[in-house]
């Protein structure tokens, strides 16, 4: 927490100590990043340090985290993070790539991504002495913060849109949060839930929103780092590895600035020797992102959004500037798939990886491919995929991937003639 010292707006860039604002910058309300003394961190930490640790989570890399040791030792909040990467050496052949990797964060304790941002911002809202976290979510988000607020026993709000997948809103109310279901869509709730922070003096966990979400994110990108140089069998004392791609499923964005922040941070101190290409993938019918990068702006306009990957559907995204130049910027691109192209990345992960993703997750895989289709990738490229959520959370769209169980009686006969049909 030592070396958090402030922070800088995305827009105008103009810089802020840390008591001088909260979420946004007040000078043109745009996202904000949190700044760290980059000469503290390589004077205090180091990847041989990190190494030596036997904490396998995020709290690992507490150094380069702008917040305490949050306490709560052997709960879940413990447990965030340090998800498996697999070596998809098999798919790689495939596909004609050099290397595949999957990084499947549908093994969090709430199963997605959104725990890295909800632990860390948990973290700041106990230190700063706030009472009450709220935010608005589709489900995920709202499932990690209820989860980690849960293991901190720290009261949570959560505002969801009245359509979200009910396993989504069970997981929401099983936590003990305070739930309410916003007969509106995402943006609606997310308005809300700013208004009532304000009126109400809680702490607005919003992604895209409050700059503790993408610190909590940014941990992605340690481990994707740390872990591969396990993998290839590089010496974790000297720098780590980095892949040459990465793919990531977008929504509000803050999910690929944050990977992008940790990137460029391990590259500022020195531990990795360049940022990778980063590809954010959308849903065609939630694609306000992709739109701006094909039409080569920074003017972001939004979407109907219609998709039935509702973790990444957004009208506006909230943190979509970020996110447009974690592509820009690194030499990547963005790419918009469709929703059949999902359920069928949702089955094939699942039949030949063993990795069991929500819409959401395999929309990142579903992009590869179509990257691979248009030469943007290929046999020279290591790449690796994030799959940011567990199928479980949308059952639903699992059935509409895979079709029905047929029924039959329990006789030999049934079932033989069941299997020649």
């Amino acid at each position: 927490m030592q070396s958090f010292i402030g922070y800088r707006c995305s827009v105008c860039g103009k810089t802020y100590e840390q008591d001088e604002l909260t979420y946004t910058c007040p000078n043109d309300g745009g996202n904000v990043d949190v700044i760290l003394d980059y000469d503290r961190i390589k004077n205090t930490s180091s990847p041989g340090k990190i190494a030596a640790s036997r904490d396998f989570s995020i709290w690992r890399y507490l150094d380069l985290l702008p917040v305490a040791d949050p306490g709560h030792t052997g709960t879940p909040l413990w447990a965030v993070g340090w998800t498996p990467v697999f070596d998809l050496s098999v798919k790689a052949a495939e596909f004609g790539l050099k290397r595949l990797w999957l990084k499947d964060d549908g093994r969090n304790p709430t199963a997605s991504f959104k725990d890295r941002a909800s632990a860390v911002v948990v973290a700041r809202a106990q230190q700063t002495g706030v009472e009450v976290t709220i935010t608005a979510s589709t489900g995920n988000a709202g499932a990690a913060l209820a989860g980690m607020a849960a293991a901190a026993s720290h009261p949570a709000v959560i505002l969801a849109p009245k359509t979200a997948p009910p396993a989504k809103v069970a997981q929401l109310m099983i936590f003990g949060a305070r739930v309410f279901l916003v007969d509106g869509n995402y943006d609606d709730a997310f308005d809300l839930s700013v208004e009532a922070a304000n009126a109400l003096g809680w702490y607005c966990r919003n992604t895209g929103y409050n700059p503790f979400t993408a610190e909590g994110k940014k941990t992605a990108a340690f481990e994707i780092c740390e872990q591969l140089s396990g993998m290839v069998g590089q010496a974790l004392q000297s720098n780590w590895y980095v892949p040459d791609a990465v793919f990531v499923s977008v929504g509000d964005g803050n999910i690929i600035s944050g990977l992008h922040k940790g990137f460029k941070e391990l590259s500022s101190l020195g531990w990795i020797e360049r940022v990778p290409r980063i590809y954010g993938i959308q849903s065609e019918g939630s694609a306000a992102i992709a739109n701006a990068y094909r039409a080569g702006t920074e003017e972001i306009k939004p979407v109907a959004a219609d998709t039935l990957a509702d973790s990444i559907s957004v009208d506006l995204p909230r943190d979509g500037l970020r996110a447009l130049r974690a592509a820009t910027e690194t030499g990547g691109a963005y790419l918009a798939v469709s929703d059949q192209a999902i359920l069928d990345a949702m089955v094939e992960l699942g039949k030949d990886v063993a990795v069991f993703a929500e819409p959401a997750g395999s929309t990142a895989y579903a992009g590869m491919k179509v990257a691979i289709e248009q030469g943007l990738i290929g046999a020279n490229d290591e790449v690796l995929v994030m799959n940011t959520g567990s199928g479980l959370k949308d059952v639903g769209a699992s059935m509409q991937a895979t079709g029905k169980a047929p029924v039959i009686e329990p006789l030999l006969s049934a079932l033989q003639s069941a299997l020649e049909a």
